[in-house]
């Protein structure tokens, strides 16, 4: 009876008040009106039970005699069960329900010893999002969607709240009441939940939807971080995406998100590549990543069909070395501009003598404060550096001994920390990862650096692939390599990989959408 009136009672924060509801009796499933008239009925025991409306009315359940995880609607008076779900291997103690900002479903299974799981309902499917680590025994659980809050109460301790948004977890206690019995706290959850009330709610950007995903880095953890997009001469599909695991080495991988070779260089950060460069009268594909605990370069060669292989290691000057990014230079060759956490930022020049490389010492420029991101605008000899707390410099490439302009600063639609910087030459497009925000914002290339448009990558529930937070680097192409990527791709790195949870991975994004996205917002 507790948890029935405490389901009652509760109702209104969860999915707003509804003409009909579920009611869960001792041996029944009931649907009633808002007169209290039982207008169908289904004999089960059940153990737990959370409602929603919003695309007809939905209601989640356990039976206790099978398990199995259930979802019922309910329309017109009448009700159905749409889908079941075998027993979770957990021991379930409290569920409950949320509407995440695309309005998809998911269930939270809130085990009796701590450990919880999160489902995304899709249909007849059942998708694990994450496990999580929840407070023991919890008495009672409510998810209010306008803030992605998941509230707990924990008999003894108090009442917690969590984020129920899986891409950015965290948790905090609200009040601490160790002398209440789980009946006074049910009850205060309850009350506590009707006298605050949801905050407005911010404007949230355009959404777009991944289309495809890269295999999962080989450790957990922070170890995924920047792609580069190599374009295949003749045949788009099969063209490569080069991504650094900053705890191993250089993955490849095809459009597929399929690995096709690993190379173990140890801890590098960042990559970038030019294509066609000029060197001895050939024509050369090169990519240049940071080797950190070297405080160097790793220099390597792309063949025709994207083998790719080490050709040499360089020193450089830097200390505690981070992000790079190449450019052509007016010889047709390549110069490199990697950066350190103290702020310098080089530029080098890559000579070929033989079989031997060597980076020239060209320029150093100085930030305030941590680069890692950067870009270099070939076509209006720019190059575009994001300062993590500060906003993207500028620094122009055309004027020896010039200093880097604050051309865009971090402010609405760019969030600290300031990551991955890429360009759409023909858009005349920089697109700027907002880590701080999980989106990314728009701007022009040229004076003013206007604010185009903001985006965020959401949850492609029917291909299974989640949405994308705390992005590190990030790389675009604009060429066409076939089907979603007729009008090029976007690459990003993922900070929480979900559907199921596990290592960090790298997103593609058809531009096409990127730009559908940026366009329609203004």
């Amino acid at each position: 009876m507790r948890r029935l009136l405490l389901t009652l009672a509760l109702a209104a924060c969860a999915g707003g008040v509804q003409a009909d509801r579920f009611v869960l009796a001792k041996t029944a499933l009931e649907l009633h009106d808002d007169a209290g008239r039982v207008l169908a009925r289904h004999a089960i025991r059940a153990k737990h039970m959370d409602q929603r409306s919003g695309d007809g009315l939905l209601a989640v359940l356990q039976d206790a005699d099978s398990g199995q995880i259930q979802l019922w609607r309910a329309s017109a008076g009448r009700m159905s069960r749409a889908a079941a779900w075998p027993a979770p291997a957990l021991e379930v103690e409290q569920l409950c329900l949320y509407r995440d900002p695309q309005g998809l479903l998911h269930v939270f299974l809130l085990g009796n010893e701590g450990l919880s799981e999160q489902w995304l309902l899709d249909g007849a499917r059942a998708l694990p999002v994450q496990r999580l680590a929840t407070p023991l025994a919890p008495s009672a659980c409510r998810v209010r969607d306008e803030e992605g809050m998941l509230y707990v109460a924990e008999p003894g301790v108090g009442l917690w709240a969590l984020s129920a948004n899986a891409e950015r977890p965290g948790r905090r206690l609200l009040l601490a009441d160790a002398a209440s019995g789980e009946k006074a706290l049910n009850a205060r959850l309850a009350a506590w939940l009707a006298e605050h009330p949801v905050a407005a709610p911010q404007v949230q950007p355009p959404v777009v939807l991944p289309t495809g995903q890269t295999q999962p880095v080989r450790e957990a953890g922070d170890a995924a971080d920047d792609p580069a997009i190599w374009v295949h001469p003749s045949r788009g599909p099969s063209s490569l995406i080069l991504a650094t695991d900053k705890k191993r080495g250089l993955a490849v991988y095809g459009l597929d998100g399929k690995e096709r070779q690993f190379l173990p260089v140890g801890r590098i950060n960042n990559v970038d590549l030019r294509q066609g460069l000029s060197y001895g009268g050939r024509k050369l594909d090169l990519a240049v990543a940071t080797q950190r605990d070297e405080a160097g370069l790793v220099l390597f060669g792309i063949s025709p069909v994207g083998r790719v292989t080490e050709l040499a290691r360089l020193k450089t000057s830097l200390d505690d070395i981070y992000g790079v990014c190449v450019g052509r230079n007016a010889e047709g060759g390549l110069d490199v501009f990697p950066n350190d956490k103290d702020g310098r930022v080089l530029q080098l020049r890559l000579k070929q003598q033989g079989k031997t490389w060597q980076a020239e010492p060209v320029a150093e420029v100085r930030l305030a404060s941590q680069p890692e991101g950067c870009v270099v605008d070939e076509a209006n000899q720019g190059l575009f550096i994001g300062e993590e707390k500060r906003g993207v410099w500028r620094l122009d490439l055309a004027t020896p001994g010039s200093t880097p302009q604050l051309v865009i600063q971090a402010g609405p639609g760019l969030t600290p920390d300031v990551e991955g910087l890429a360009i759409h030459p023909g858009r005349g497009w920089l697109v700027v990862s907002s880590q701080g925000s999980d989106s990314y914002a728009v701007y022009d290339i040229r004076p003013p650096f206007a604010q185009r448009g903001t985006f965020a990558i959401a949850t492609n529930a029917a291909l299974s692939i989640d949405g994308v937070s705390e992005t590190d680097g990030l790389d675009l192409s604009p060429a066409n390599l076939g089907g979603p990527y007729a009008d090029g791709v976007l690459v990003v790195q993922d900070g929480h990989k979900r559907l199921p949870h596990g290592p960090q991975n790298f997103k593609l994004v058809p531009w096409s959408a990127v730009e559908k996205a940026v366009l329609t917002r203004r």
